[in-house]
């Protein structure tokens, strides 16, 4: 056979016609139906539901898009936090093993790792940011639980807004839109997961990354689609690592390297489903078939997620928040010395309970904090984090006095995180608190100055305090950046290898 054999149409066999006239309308039915189906695959491929065409719309005029006063403020706070929380935890082993990972595996230099002089791709930045950001339990988790939105979205925003040179009003939109997105879909398919972290970090990664990447509608469907694909992955088994490196990676590191991933392809020209909130194996039913996809709109533009985002005052695993508030509320309101203590009883969810008891780390063991509180009269970083301090006897004598207690009562008032803390003095003297709201959430936020306190107690020792100090005001007023890159030299530090 020759080339143009091979080429050619292979003839139809020779067979006799048999051509009558229920034959021809048969034979036109079919030729009829036949040239309508390329525009009905057509029509179907394009044809967008009323939720997507709203949500693409808003996340596509999202960087332009003027924000209240409050939810600007809020914003910078989360922006601060979760800065903060990667700059401390440069000094952890997640944090070492991030800068190690970049250091090793960075790719063009574009976007700053921080806490480092590395520079790498934009991807790789995201990832070890993330990683960074959720080192330890410094950064913010939705007041409802089973997510840290900031951890993930925040480093996908500042990698992608370097690699796009993108200004600090955009950034601030950016990061905006991600905690909405997160929010809606933690609303909307959450529920029905068992793990929700990735969801949340993903979804929240994906929009901010796509915003400073500027796509238009369109390119917002297929990068919605590819949030989708991307957000089911991981399993409970994080709460068996005892250094926090995979539960890092859960919940920062994954969905920081899917957002900025899923925006740098669709930008590139990638093309995706154009709606996957809605026919077959759509996002929602995939995840939670008695869902509605109207809940990824729900209020958007009006309800900003970023404001129902707890932040928290002391670096500790959630449950432990509430009790120690409790413990600082009872020392103000009638002080006591740790020798003057002869037990105190903690009660707070059984959930909770089952998350802080007894834990081989210090952030997140509620009795291990508690001694300390009533040692220091308050738990900060260095001592949330002080591994060794576990095993001084001073602490040990603290700790056998506390009891834990899962309270079934309080189990039903999930998610919002109550405790009840019971101090019993020698002399006999009964205190108690009831913690309904924790500091830093919603219903009983942290002031501006608070905020401040925190993130400078966690990145001066290292950032130094005048870099620390310029930080904190260049985050607090993004409107005066032009350029996110401005940043950079604020965040990075020497190379300690």
């Amino acid at each position: 056979m020759n080339s143009e054999d091979r080429y050619a149409e292979p003839q139809p066999e020779s067979r006799p016609l048999n051509l009558t006239r229920r034959s021809l309308l048969q034979n036109s039915v079919w030729i009829a139906a036949a040239s309508m189906l390329p525009r009905l695959a057509a029509a179907a491929a394009h044809e967008i539901s009323p939720v997507m065409e709203k949500l693409s719309s808003y996340m596509a005029e999202a960087r332009n898009r003027a924000l209240p006063d409050k939810v600007v403020q809020e914003t910078e706070h989360h922006i601060l936090d979760t800065m903060a929380a990667m700059v401390s935890g440069s000094e952890l082993p997640p944090g070492h093993m991030a800068i190690d990972f970049a250091r090793s595996y960075g790719g063009e230099k574009v976007a700053t790792v921080v806490a480092s002089q590395i520079l790498c791709g934009p991807i790789e930045a995201a990832f070890a940011n993330g990683e960074l950001a959720h080192s330890d339990e410094t950064d913010d988790d939705f007041t409802t639980g089973g997510a840290h939105p900031g951890c993930a979205l925040v480093p996908a925003a500042l990698a992608a807004g370097e690699h796009f040179g993108v200004s600090g009003t955009h950034f601030l939109r950016a990061v905006t839109l991600g905690y909405d997105i997160a929010l809606r879909a933690m609303k909307t398919v959450g529920v029905a997961m068992k793990e929700t972290h990735n969801l949340v970090g993903t979804m929240g990664a994906t929009a901010a990354a796509g915003c400073t990447a500027s796509l238009n509608a369109q390119q917002m469907r297929w990068l919605v689609d590819y949030a989708a694909q991307q957000a089911g992955a991981g399993i409970g088994a994080w709460r068996r690592d005892t250094e926090h490196i995979e539960k890092a990676f859960l919940f920062g590191a994954m969905g920081a390297r899917n957002g900025v991933n899923a925006a740098l392809v669709v930008h590139s020209g990638w093309t995706g489903v154009d709606d996957v909130l809605s026919g077959p194996n759509n996002f929602v039913e995939s995840y939670n078939p008695k869902a509605d996809a109207a809940g990824m709109v729900d209020q958007l533009g009006e309800v900003y997620g970023v404001t129902l985002t707890t932040l928290k005052k002391w670096t500790t695993g959630g449950p432990i928040q509430a009790p120690l508030d409790a413990l600082e509320n009872l020392q103000k309101r009638r002080p006591f010395q740790a020798d003057q203590v002869k037990d105190v009883v903690v009660r707070v969810a059984t959930s909770a309970a089952y998350t802080v008891n007894n834990r081989d780390m210090p952030d997140i063991c509620l009795q291990h904090l508690v001694a300390i509180m009533l040692l220091d009269k308050t738990v900060s970083f260095h001592a949330a984090h002080d591994k060794a301090r576990m095993q001084d006897p001073s602490v040990l004598r603290e700790r056998a006095k506390v009891q834990l207690v899962p309270d079934a009562d309080l189990e039903k008032l999930i998610p919002v995180r109550v405790a009840v803390v019971e101090v019993t003095l020698s002399d006999g003297t009964r205190l108690s608190e009831r913690v309904e709201h924790v500091r830093g959430t919603p219903e009983n936020p942290m002031t501006r100055d608070e905020v401040v306190a925190k993130a400078r107690e966690l990145m001066t020792p290292v950032l130094g305090s005048d870099k620390c100090s310029k930080l904190i005001e260049r985050v607090l007023a993004l409107d005066t950046v032009k350029d996110i890159r401005e940043l950079r030299p604020l965040l990075q530090v020497p190379d300690r290898k």
